[in-house]
Formats: C-alpha cells, sequence, structure tokens
C-alpha cells in the first residue's frame, strides 16, 4: 500500500514539474520573436518575413501572404532585417522612404542609411548623395554649367522616438568661372516626427568670399513633409534670410509624387516674400530623384 502511495505521489510530483516547465517555456516563447528580413529580388518582388534556408543556391522565405517563397541566390538584390515601425498593425511592411531626408533644397536630421545613396536632377543642375555610415553622409551638388560646385556632409544624432538633431556644412568653390569666390554655409538641424511625416527647423550662417574679405548672413528655414510613405506627398520647404531693414523670404509648397522605392517627382510653385510683398516665381520648380 505504502509503494502504490509512493508511487502515486511521485508521478503527481513528476507531471506538476513537467507542467510547470512547459508552461515556462511557452511563457517564454510569447518574447522571443524571429528576426523579420524584407529581401528584394533581381526583378524588383519584395517578400517579407523569416528566413527559413540560406544557402549557397537558394533562399527561402516565409511570407505572409504566399506562404514560403524559394529564391534563387544569384536572383537576390538584397536582404535587410527590418527595424522597428516598419511593420504596420496589419503586419505590412512599409518601407522607409529613401529621399525622405530631402525636401526642395533644405535637408532634415534624418540619416541616410549606410548605402543608401541618390541622384536628383531638378530645373538648376544636378546633385547625387550618399550614405557612407549609419549617421553619417555626404553630397555634392552643382548647376548644368558646373558653377558653383558645392560639397555637402551632415552628421545625424537621434535624441529621442520622434525627435533627430543633425549639424553639417556646405562648402563650395565658384568653379571655372570664379575660381576665387569661396563659400561655407555650416548647420544645424532639428526634426518631429517619422520619415514620413514630420516638421523640420534649421539655422546656419552663410559666408562667401572672393579674395577680399568674407561677407556673411544669418539663414533659417522650415520645412516639412506630411504622408512621406505612401505614393503621394506634401513637401513644404522654405528659406529665410532676416535683415536690418527688411526679412526675404522664399516659400516653397510642393508635391512629391512616388511610384516606386527608387524613383520619385515633385514640383512646387515658389514665391518670394520682401517688405509684404509676393512675387512668384514664373518657373516651377521641378526635381526627379533617382536611387544609385
Amino acid at each position: 500500500m505504502n509503494k502504490i502511495k509512493y508511487i502515486l505521489i511521485f508521478s503527481i510530483s513528476f507531471l506538476l514539474f513537467l507542467g510547470n516547465t512547459v508552461n515556462a517555456q511557452s511563457d517564454t516563447s510569447e518574447f522571443v520573436r524571429s528576426k523579420i528580413y524584407v529581401v528584394t529580388a533581381m526583378n524588383g518582388g519584395i517578400f517579407v518575413g523569416p528566413i527559413i534556408t540560406d544557402n549557397a543556391q537558394v533562399l527561402v522565405i516565409k511570407t505572409n501572404d504566399r506562404g514560403e517563397v524559394s529564391i534563387p541566390k544569384y536572383q537576390v538584390k538584397s536582404m535587410k532585417e527590418l527595424e522597428e515601425g516598419q511593420l504596420n498593425k496589419d503586419g505590412e511592411y512599409v518601407s522607409d522612404p529613401l529621399f525622405a531626408t530631402r525636401y526642395f533644397f533644405t535637408t532634415n536630421s534624418f540619416p541616410l542609411k549606410k548605402g543608401d545613396n541618390y541622384f536628383c536632377k531638378n530645373v538648376f543642375g544636378p546633385e547625387a548623395h550618399f550614405g557612407v555610415g549609419e549617421k553619417f553622409g555626404i553630397g555634392v551638388m552643382t548647376s548644368w554649367l558646373a558653377v558653383p560646385i558645392i560639397g555637402t556632409v551632415k552628421y545625424s544624432i537621434n535624441l529621442s522616438e520622434n525627435t533627430n538633431l543633425g549639424v553639417g556644412a556646405l562648402v563650395g568653390t565658384g568653379s571655372w568661372a570664379f575660381p576665387k569666390v569661396f563659400g561655407a554655409l555650416p548647420f544645424g538641424t532639428l526634426t518631429f516626427g517619422t520619415r514620413r511625416s514630420n516638421i523640420n527647423f534649421s539655422a546656419g550662417y552663410g559666408a562667401i568670399s572672393d579674395g577680399s574679405g568674407p561677407e556673411g548672413t544669418a539663414l533659417f528655414s522650415v520645412a516639412g513633409a506630411i504622408g512621406g510613405g505612401g505614393k503621394v506627398s506634401f513637401v513644404f520647404d522654405s528659406f529665410i534670410v532676416p535683415g536690418s531693414q527688411s526679412t526675404i523670404a522664399l516659400i516653397i509648397p510642393g508635391i512629391r509624387l512616388q511610384s516606386n522605392d527608387d524613383k520619385a517627382f515633385q514640383f512646387a510653385f515658389a514665391a518670394a516674400f520682401n517688405d509684404g510683398d509676393i512675387f512668384p516665381l514664373p518657373i516651377p520648380l521641378a526635381s526627379w530623384f533617382m536611387r544609385l
């Protein structure tokens, strides 16, 4: 009788221990999440999900809508782990817009991610920008006559979830037409919001010299974007030059059209304000963006 009693006690204890162990493993598993990747194929296809197989021949990714998808390794263009905020409430992938670091002329505090490069051409000339580090980017811009030639640098600092700080400078020369002309514009930016919708405040001091001594002035800007994650977004930019007698401001409201992650087109009708008068610019501003 005692043997049966001990066997029952041992069995119940074992089952309780086993049950607690299973529950503990189950509870722990709730906090373990598989890494989610976005895989871009050479034909432009985008697949999102955990990686099942990754070897020299094939990559297999488990997607929500198409199940397990096998992609020959030579057809894989890129593979990146998703960051926080890149899945919406429905679990769908929402890419960070590449051109979100730029308005029409001014930049904000968001960094170009390492390897994210783009080319832009507008009515004034071409430019190119390169993400050389996770927080550091460089660029070059000029006119269609290569006068002037301006180099840019920017370092970005994340202050909080929706607040970013940027510091940088533009340094340029008059190039072949005005070799003695040299200019510099150190600046700082403070951006509130996300890459898709934000408002940005920037300030700097621009100085230029033709060899006889520098002359400079303070420059300010308020800019922003709404709906930058969709195909159509509103983009606003401005330049404000304060003066002792009058303040000059250039106001640029516009629209950005983005058919895919690699290309975008934007246009605006700008106007200048001076002494209470408004002077519309006769030529609309248009820019074409392209991933490099």
